[in-house]
């Protein structure tokens, strides 16, 4: 551990996505095809969750609870749940109000605790700490999402095997554990090299579940029934206990639709808009539909009405088609993960971790080893654990309806303080989507002992390791400051003894330009010398995923253009990478840096060692897992760019 969390935490997520506006020389016909590229492209990345969900969505529905029997007013009754679900909380919420609170062109519930957390902090400092901390919590259940989605989404599209022969059961778990093997395993690589293929795929697969669902339509159109929203009400007044058992197994069908905003940054919001009405929305109607028509001719059906809704022959092209979809639906939300661990460390919630960039030209296309490897265990335990997508399914839901309702909360903050919504607004907006995401979450917890705990479990576990790992650094960068003593005193200590100088440039990288850099005072101490010129480099992280290098770095003299030492600040938004080398070239140009060859400069790192006390701030063993935390972090020349055969480390030891 070295620097404060201004200087530990590492850039995430992609580049901003280009606009048509930002190239006005192109013509119409170019513009529309980048826009179709760039809606192909979201069809491969942020609709995979969404658009596998077919496969177990009604199927979880019909076998959660037996007394759900599939009579025509109970399956319309479904159908309609699912039908306005999806409208309420896809179309309505994310894509048309949601999209709008982008930060700089970026989303996810980090993002928008960040928007939200920087317009509360002109007021209150503790409030804009609060929405952060919900932040911290909407990402915990993300992980607990990225946990659950790779295993169902594999273990439902393989389970077709069964429907093809009841035999083949035997080689479900062992064909997915295979498949999240392989897929782990290429994770190394990037999704650079296989991205391109991502949207042609999943067009195809959109394509076959309307096609499929609309035969199935043809023979039995009084499903459309479904569409009104009267029936969804019916079944509530009717079966209102089974009702409220059945919204924790329909929220299955709009798991995903937080990938809508997570992913805006890459895609741009108009693609992702196009993509969602012109394909996914209609194809997941068609195909629910198609589904519910089938329960309706063939009751039976219920155990996997997915795959029966297709003639023999192309049952096994589809489970084929199928695997690789939740392929792809599982690596969204691995990347998905990287990316929030990433941001999760800017925001000051995660130690450095080791983030390896897979792509020269996206900066999102990364890989985080321990991140990785950690979630491929969760993932493969929780296979053989739960056997079967239907027992899996108790355990989902839980983690997404709860991001839905911090998501939902976020938003009202960012409507009321940066948009000035009226009351009027902000009640409505609450009203409607908090009160059905309520119940979404509520009939979930229902599931809690049948499976539920499981992403409850890893929420808590990780929200807590967010908020010490916090809360940790907040103390000793305290007790540090203490040890650092004031800048300005050290420097006129030096002019007074008249420190020798040699020749060279030192780099201390360092949270502030008021106290002194452990590593400075440990190298005047023990060498009773200073370099020839001195910068103390200091990184902190704006709350905007971009800073632009024209207003990136400000450099001050600190009172006496003549004695060397030069302070820069670089601001990095929470998406830029933190490449401290690069930080002195762009500093060299300037007046104040005159002389300063950044490929020849030395870098002194200071490396802290914590020392466990009885000093208040936090319990003992939550010290004990901060101290842990700090000591897998990753190599803070590595975390800076540092290059390692010019940086020299000089250890601190801080009491926490």
């Amino acid at each position: 551990m070295g620097e404060r969390a201004d200087n530990e935490q590492p850039g995430v997520g992609e580049g901003q996505a280009g606009t048509d506006e930002s190239v006005p020389h192109r013509t119409f016909a170019d513009r529309r095809s980048a826009g179709f590229g760039l809606a192909l492209g979201a069809l491969g990345v942020v609709y995979g969750d969404i658009g596998t969900s077919p496969l177990y969505a009604l199927k979880t529905v019909f076998t959660l609870d037996r007394g759900l029997v599939p009579t025509a007013p109970d399956v319309l009754g479904v159908i309609s749940l699912v039908f306005w679900s999806i409208i309420l909380v896809v179309s309505v919420k994310y894509v048309i109000f949601i999209l709008r609170a982008d930060n700089e062109g970026e989303g996810g519930v980090m993002a928008l605790a960040a928007l939200a957390g920087g317009v509360l902090a002109r007021a209150s400092q503790r409030r804009a700490a609060r929405v952060l901390a919900l932040g911290a919590l909407g990402a915990a259940l993300f992980y607990g999402d990225s946990v659950i989605t790779p295993a169902i989404s594999v273990l439902s599209a393989v389970e077709g095997l069964e429907v093809i022969s009841p035999g083949w059961a035997v080689v479900v778990l062992p064909s997915s554990a295979v498949i999240l093997t392989l897929l782990f395993a290429i994770q190394r690589w990037g999704t650079g090299r296989v991205g391109a293929v991502f949207g042609p795929i999943m067009l195809l697969w959109f394509a076959t579940l309307g096609v499929a669902g609309a035969a199935e339509v043809v023979r039995h159109p009084s499903v459309l029934g479904g569409l009104s929203p009267s029936y969804a009400v019916l079944f509530f007044v009717e079966h209102p206990v089974i009702a409220f058992i059945a919204m924790g197994a329909v929220v299955l069908a709009i798991t995903g639709a937080e990938a809508l905003y997570a992913d805006m940054g890459h895609f741009g919001r108009a693609p992702i808009r196009r993509a969602w009405f012109a394909v996914v929305f209609p194809a997941l109607t068609l195909n629910y539909l198609g589904q519910g028509a089938l329960i309706l001719r063939a009751p039976e059906s219920r155990e996997n009405p997915f795959f029966l809704l297709l003639p023999d022959w192309a049952q096994l092209p589809m489970v084929l088609l199928a695997t690789v979809a939740t392929v792809i639906a599982s690596q969204s939300v691995i990347s998905g993960a990287f990316s929030v661990s990433r941001e999760a460390m800017r925001l000051g919630f995660l130690p450095r971790l080791r983030i390896r960039q897979t792509s020269r030209h996206q900066y999102g296309q990364i890989y985080a080893p321990g991140v990785n490897w950690a979630l491929f265990a969760a993932v493969l335990l929780v296979v053989f654990a739960f056997g079967s997508s239907t027992n899996l399914a108790a355990a989902y839901g839980v983690a997404v309806t709860g991001t839905f309702l911090i998501t939902t909360t976020l938003f009202l903050v960012v409507a009321r303080l940066r948009w000035r919504w009226s009351t009027g607004k902000l009640v409505i907006f609450g009203a409607v989507f908090g009160s059905l995401e309520l119940t979404f979450f509520t009939a979930n917890l229902a599931k809690v002992t049948h499976g539920g705990w499981l992403t409850l479990l890893i929420a808590v576990v990780l929200f807590t390791l967010l908020l010490t790992w916090r809360r940790g650094a907040e103390l000793v960068t305290a007790r540090r400051i203490e040890r650092e003593g004031p800048l300005r005193d050290f420097i006129d200590a030096l002019h007074a003894a008249n420190t020798p100088r040699v020749p060279g440039t030192a780099v201390f990288p360092h949270p502030n330009k008021e106290t002194t850099p452990l590593a400075l005072r440990a190298n005047v101490a023990h060498n009773h010398i200073r370099h020839e010129k001195i910068v103390i480099v200091t990184g902190s992280t704006a709350n905007v995923p971009h800073v632009p290098w024209d207003q990136r770095l400000t450099i001050n003299d600190l009172g006496d253009p003549n004695d060397g030492i030069i302070h820069v600040t670089a601001v990095f938004g929470f998406q830029d990478l933190t490449d401290f080398p690069e930080v002195l070239r762009h500093a060299a140009t300037h007046p104040l840096a005159e002389g300063i060859d950044a490929e020849q400069v030395s870098y002194f790192v200071s490396r802290i060692t914590l020392r466990r006390t009885g000093a208040p701030g936090m319990a003992t063993w939550r010290k004990r897992l901060f101290i842990a935390l700090a000591h897998n972090a990753a190599s803070h020349a590595e975390f800076l760019q540092l290059p390692e055969e010019r940086t020299i480390v000089l250890s601190a030891e801080v009491p926490v």
